[in-house]
């Protein structure tokens, strides 16, 4: 087999020829554009991963504002709650009071008509006793309703302070009112007896008063000095109302 040195080398040179065409036209300009295409991508990539970062942060973000938000409407759900439950207080507390309230004003106002009722019972328990007593008083016999009674009076005006007796009839005749006109004895009687009472002689003016049923009563700017039934019935009266 016989080697053409010269063919060899023309071919050699013509691969070498395409070799630097292909390396200057094709491989290059591809090259340039991988290359290019791979910082396209990479920064494609970084931009990606940025925009991933930036995706997270923003849920993150999101997220914790949501959190925030739901924290919030717990803390004024809890507050609108509490204050519920302090109006609800506030209000049972008013309607409590108004109820306790309204129960004193009832009790009060039951022992009030209560009260009313007794005293009103007394007052017709008290002029019924009182009625009855004058009625049966109103009984005696006419010879009795001022002679049982002289003693008791001149009795009465002795107990008074010296001061007291001292000033009766000084400046006229003494007033006496009686249930019934006296007899001229029953008078004298009236006057002795005053007459020793008092130290000095005295006149008497007596007026007749069927209102005191029975006895005598001594009216001076003085004193005055009861002995009939009709201040003894007002007495007990007085003290059935206060007993009821």
């Amino acid at each position: 087999m016989t080697i053409d040195w010269w063919t060899l080398g023309l071919q050699t040179v013509n691969v070498l020829i395409l070799l630097w065409i292909l390396a200057r036209f094709l491989f290059r300009p591809v090259a340039k554009i991988i290359a290019e295409r791979q910082a396209a991508a990479h920064a494609a990539l970084d931009e990606a991963e940025t925009a991933k970062h930036a995706a997270e942060a923003a849920r993150a973000e999101a997220e914790a504002a949501r959190q925030a938000v739901l924290r919030e409407r717990a803390e004024k759900i809890a507050e609108v709650r509490k204050d519920a439950e302090a109006e609800k207080q506030r209000l049972m507390a008013e309607v409590q009071a108004e109820l306790d309230k309204a129960r004193w004003q009832a009790k009060d106002e039951l022992a009030r008509q209560g009260r009313a009722q007794q005293e009103a019972l007394s007052e017709q328990a008290g002029v019924l006793a009182g009625d009855i007593a004058d009625r049966l008083l109103a009984r005696l016999p006419k010879e009795a309703r001022v002679a049982g009674f002289i003693d008791g009076l001149v009795e009465a005006v002795a107990q008074l302070p010296e001061s007291t007796r001292a000033g009766i009839g000084l400046h006229g005749p003494v007033p006496l009112r009686a249930a019934q006109m006296p007899t001229e004895a029953e008078i004298a009687q009236l006057r002795d007896g005053l007459d020793t009472t008092l130290g000095r002689a005295v006149e008497i003016e007596v007026t007749e008063a069927p209102e005191l049923i029975a006895g005598l009563e001594l009216d001076t700017a003085t004193a005055i000095v009861r002995n009939h039934f009709r201040a003894d019935l007002d007495r007990i009266t007085a003290e059935v109302r206060k007993h009821d």
